[in-house]
């Protein structure tokens, strides 16, 4: 029995969509599709049932699941136990990214990885859901290594390594008429429209899970994908912004003098973190992690 046509079963069981476990392999989807259809045909029978807009786990299908997630298992914690005998770190690593995350030095750090242990190949992608979207990949085994930046009370289950952490700031049109103040508190700037992450992504959820506990409510106008080009929009007049005080300071230089940033009052703090699995976590895994940990050490 072919241990890929187990893995595409258990994708395809876990995502309940072929296109998704696809996806998640990096396979073709007809490859995915007839690896499962040998897998049943060796077990003698269907392990799913199929339709043009829905699919589920026949009875049998599920008794299998377990069985199949076991064999992986052992085949991993052998090829694990090999590795550590030949003192070889080898594999693929799918790694999940945000955007504006230059400060950190990832392009040198990830090339002394590559370095260091040649045969592990990385492959990174982010999430349409920001860092909820990466947590819930890591969880269920469609990435190996994520940066996040949700709270660490948010990542239960999940490891996780405390890269940065920064305070939040305010970010207001030059123009604004509480522009000269020295400090703002949030409910200073409820009257005004947000410009905002969509729902999902790290710094926003710490401001919103900050504001429901305050029993407060604000008006976000305008959501953008990308955290850096928040304060370009600020400055254009469409609204006031509460971001990380890095990225503030890194990408106001195109909108200098038509921005201002001012401190909060209240001690909101962004945290940014690398997680992965706690448990049957690959050598390649643990040798990246403990390298992040060597070359991006924790820092306020």
């Amino acid at each position: 029995m072919d241990t890929r046509h187990l893995e595409y079963f258990v994708a395809v069981a876990e995502e309940l969509s072929f296109t998704r476990a696809a996806e998640r392999l990096h396979a073709v989807q007809s490859t995915v599709s007839s690896g499962v259809a040998v897998l049943e045909r060796e077990v003698g029978t269907s392990l799913f049932i199929r339709s043009t807009r829905h699919i589920a786990l026949t009875r049998t299908g599920s008794e299998l699941l377990p069985q199949a997630r076991a064999a992986l298992e052992a085949v991993e914690q052998m090829r694990r136990a090999g590795a550590r005998a030949a003192g070889t770190v080898s594999g693929s690593l799918r790694v999940g990214m945000l955007t504006n995350l230059e400060s950190l030095g990832l392009p040198a750090a990830f090339g002394d990885f590559h370095r260091e242990h040649p045969g592990v190949e990385l492959s990174m992608r982010t999430s349409p859901r920001g860092s909820t979207g990466l947590v819930d990949d890591v969880r269920r085994s469609r990435l190996d290594v994520a940066f996040c930046g949700l709270p660490l009370e948010d990542l239960a289950g999940v490891h996780a390594q405390v890269l940065r952490r920064q305070p939040f700031v305010a970010v207001l049109p030059a123009g604004h008429a509480l522009a000269g103040a020295t400090e703002l508190r949030l409910a200073d700037l409820l009257d005004d429209d947000f410009v905002e992450m969509p729902a999902g992504f790290g710094n926003r959820k710490v401001v919103d899970d900050w504001l429901r506990g305050a029993g407060l409510r604000r008006r976000v106008t305008l959501e953008v994908p990308d955290l850096s080009t928040v304060p370009a929009y600020v400055a254009a007049g469409l609204g006031v912004a509460v971001v990380p005080q890095q990225t503030a300071t890194q990408t106001m230089a195109p909108s200098a003098g038509r921005l201002v940033v001012v401190p909060l009052a209240e001690t909101l703090v962004w945290e940014l973190t690398v997680i992965a699995r706690r448990e049957g976590r690959s050598p390649a895994v643990d040798a990246l992690l403990g390298h992040l940990a060597a070359h991006l050490p924790a820092s306020s």
